[in-house]
């Protein structure tokens, strides 16, 4: 089992979101972050709380989603969805899956995968996907890479994207932190941990 969650159904959040209406400064900045007639989530209704913060913040968090980010889609979320698993952050974990999870073509095998298991199960055919997952691993794990694992990933990854993955992985400890500690309430609609089991 690699999670370790903290986020009880129920909890009671320990930084409240902000709830509209919204004063305008929060209310345009909200919408930077979120697509046009969406609410904002309860992630970014927390962080804006603590606005300049919330300001900085989403200038990187545009990259880290956006077009200029070096990795695909596919293996952006393949890091993500590893490193809050890895986290036991329930809540970007969800988020990710229920948003992403379809349009990185990711199955309900690889989803639990990188929810339960490991690098080597089965349906990480590419080997480049399951050296990443070990990148991510690794990182989570030690803070660092070893040199084996840096050599074999530098034989799939250019250094645009080796610097890509190492400040992805570390910008979702940052939003794993935030939303763990601050106990952020689940997304209705969001999957659960418990939604996705080992066979």
């Amino acid at each position: 089992m690699l999670l370790n969650p903290n986020h009880l159904e129920g909890a009671v959040a320990r930084i409240p979101a902000l709830e509209p209406p919204f004063t305008p400064d929060v209310a345009a900045q909200l919408a930077t972050m979120t697509p046009a007639g969406v609410p904002p989530i309860g992630l970014f209704r927390t962080l804006a709380k603590n606005l300049p913060m919330t300001v900085a913040m989403s200038h990187l968090g545009r990259y880290e989603l956006g077009r200029d980010l070096t990795l695909t889609l596919r293996e952006r979320e393949i890091a993500i969805l590893r490193t809050c698993a890895r986290c036991g952050c329930e809540y970007e974990w969800g988020v990710h899956v229920m948003v992403f999870a379809d349009r990185a073509a990711l199955t309900a095998a690889e989803v639990t995968s990188l929810t339960h298991g490991r690098p080597d199960d089965p349906c990480w055919t590419a080997g480049r996907e399951a050296t990443l997952i070990r990148m991510v691993d690794a990182l989570h794990d030690s803070c660092d890479i070893n040199d084996a694992l840096w050599r074999s990933a530098q034989e799939s990854f250019d250094e645009r994207q080796l610097l890509d993955v190492l400040l992805l992985c570390g910008w979702y400890h940052a939003i794993c932190f935030a939303a763990r500690a601050a106990r952020v309430d689940l997304e209705a609609g969001a999957p659960r941990f418990a939604d996705v089991t080992p066979t």
